[in-house]
C-alpha cells in the first residue's frame, strides 16, 4: 500500500526556522561525530528509557518506539538512544515536558513548523527523544526507515559503510554530517516506498 505524499516527501526547515528553534536561543556545541559498532546492549538501554518514560507520564496515552541507527542489529551509530514518544498533542508541552524533566530529560528544541516537533535530551545513558503527535508524519519515516534497515540487511550495510565515510570527511566540520547523509536516507527511502507501492 503506498504512503501519503506528506510521508514519502521530506519536509525541510528553513535557516530562519531552526535559528528560532532552539529553546536556550542558540544551538549546543556540535562534537566530532563517533560512529561505534553496534552493540547489543542498546535495545535494554532503550527499554530503560522507556520505562522511565511511562513512570512519568502514567496516565498518558502514548507510544514510545526505539528509532535511528541504535535501533538497527548490526548497524554502526553515534551511542546515543534515539526514541520516539507520541502523545495526544506534542504542542501542549504542559502536559509532558515538566514530567519529563523530573526524569532527567531536558527540552532543547521546539519546530512548531516541522510536525510540532518538539526534542528533550539525556546525559548517562545519552539520548535524544522525540516528540510528535498522533500520525506525525516525520514519525512515520522514522519507523519505515528503520524497518527497512532491519529486513534488508545490503541496505543496512550500504548506510553504515556511507556513515563512515562521511563521518571521516566531515571530521573537521562535524555539523555538515547530517546534510551530507541526506542523499543516502534518500536513495534507501526510495527503495521502502516503492516497496510499499507494489504491495
Amino acid at each position: 500500500m503506498p504512503f501519503p505524499p506528506e510521508v514519502t516527501q521530506r519536509l525541510c526547515s528553513t535557516p530562519e526556522q531552526m535559528a528560532t528553534a532552539w529553546v536556550a536561543g542558540t544551538p549546543p556545541a556540535i562534537e566530532p561525530v563517533v560512529l561505534v559498532p553496534y552493540d547489543p546492549r542498546w535495545p535494554r538501554m532503550f527499554d530503560e528509557q522507556a520505562d522511565a518514560i511511562r513512570e512519568v507520564l502514567a496516565g498518558q496515552r502514548i507510544t514510545i518506539e526505539h528509532v535511528g541507527s541504535t535501533a538497527v542489529p548490526g548497524l554502526a551509530a553515534k551511542p546515543i538512544i534515539d526514541i520516539d514518544l507520541i502523545v495526544a498533542d506534542s504542542a501542549d508541552e504542559a502536559t509532558y515536558v515538566p514530567h519529563l524533566e523530573r526524569a532527567g530529560f531536558r527540552l532543547v528544541l521546539r519546530e512548531p513548523f516541522w510536525h510540532q516537533h518538539r526534542m528533550l535530551t539525556r546525559t548517562a545513558p545519552a539520548v535524544n527523544l522525540h516528540v510528535f503527535g498522533p500520525n506525525a508524519p516525520e514519525h512515520i519515516r522514522h519507523l519505515v526507515f528503520r524497518d527497512w534497515l532491519r529486513t534488508h540487511p545490503g541496505d543496512r550495510d550500504l548506510y553504515g559503510t556511507a556513515k563512515r565515510d562521511l563521518a571521516a570527511k566531515t571530521a573537521d566540520t562535524p555539523a555538515d554530517y547530517n546534510l551530507a547523509k541526506n542523499p543516502i536516507i534518500d536513495e534507501i527511502y526510495a527503495r521502502a516506498f516503492d516497496h510499499a507501492a507494489q504491495n
